[in-house]
């Protein structure tokens, strides 16, 4: 018979943390694949578990997929494992699954932590929606782009980002996505676990001035909401609908209404477009 393929979450920081229930299955499983297996030493020989390991991370991720996919075939049950976290979720783990499905072969999923869940929860923000955006892009113009396409979404909205990118995410999720409240998540379970709540434009401050001192993973939860009394701020000295409707009103056609308007706010005339679609998805919602 064939073997089963387990997707069992790990913890995301506190080794307590790991089920009863994955314990016993990375203990009696054939062979434990690793999105770093050093990593993931320390955890097996916390628990005494002495499983063979193998890696499967993103740079090997094609081969090795196949490789376990022989492996399951041949009958022996496979674990997968990430270094934090569940597998899948922004981390290795899809091909092999969709592979073992399509190869007709068991998937087991063995649940537990997740880093963006656990910020959710203890956001304080609405968790009856939520739509989850992975990493957001690193260079600022895509990054841009990302949020504008974000901004029309009727949910909280989380992603991942990493410490030395947090100070200009949040920069940019003000500027587009408008004033909302929000939440970073910092070093979940772990001994320095840290969530600072406020206002975007508050934590964009707050990790500027911080932004040495900022370490480890972290989660960005956001409002799907953009604050009354920050929808007053925005003045028409700052809105690109605005500024694009005056000109409009002066007798000036849509593009040059827009290329105009870039140039009145000091921006590309790209920007100028996705604040324009940005702030005309905020007007429907």
């Amino acid at each position: 018979m064939a073997g089963t393929l387990y997707v069992v979450s790990t913890p995301i920081g506190n080794l307590e943390d790991l089920t009863y229930r994955a314990v016993r299955v990375l203990s009696e499983v054939d062979l434990i694949a690793c999105e770093d297996t050093r990593h993931s030493q320390k955890l097996l020989n916390h628990y005494g578990i002495k499983a063979k390991t193998v890696s499967y991370h993103e740079h090997n991720e094609r081969d090795r997929a196949e490789e376990l996919i022989g492996q399951l075939k041949s009958g022996l049950d496979v674990a997968i494992v990430s270094d934090a976290g569940t597998p899948g979720i922004s981390d290795p783990g899809f091909r092999v699954v969709r592979l073992a499905l399509e190869a007709d072969l068991k998937v087991v999923p063995i649940p537990g932590p997740t880093a963006l869940v656990s910020a959710l929860v203890a956001s304080g923000l609405p968790s009856d929606e939520f739509f989850f955006a992975g990493f957001l892009p690193a260079r600022s113009g895509a990054r841009r782009s990302r949020l504008a396409e974000l901004a029309g979404i009727p949910s909280t909205l989380v992603f991942y980002e990493a410490p030395h990118r947090m100070a200009a995410s949040l920069k940019d999720a003000r500027e587009i996505l408008g004033e909302r409240e929000a939440v970073v998540a910092r070093e979940l379970t772990k001994l320095h676990e840290e969530i600072a709540r406020g206002r975007l434009s508050d934590l964009a401050d707050k990790f500027s001035a911080g932004a040495q001192e900022a370490r480890g993973e972290m989660v960005v939860v956001v409002d799907r909401n953009v604050l009354a009394s920050a929808t007053a701020e925005t003045s028409s000295e700052h809105s690109v609908s605005a500024i694009v409707a005056r000109f409009e009103a002066e007798g000036l056609d849509g593009r040059s209404a827009l290329k105009k308007s870039a140039r009145h706010l000091g921006i590309s005339r790209d920007e100028a477009y996705r604040r324009l679609a940005a702030e005309r998805s905020r007007e429907k919602l």
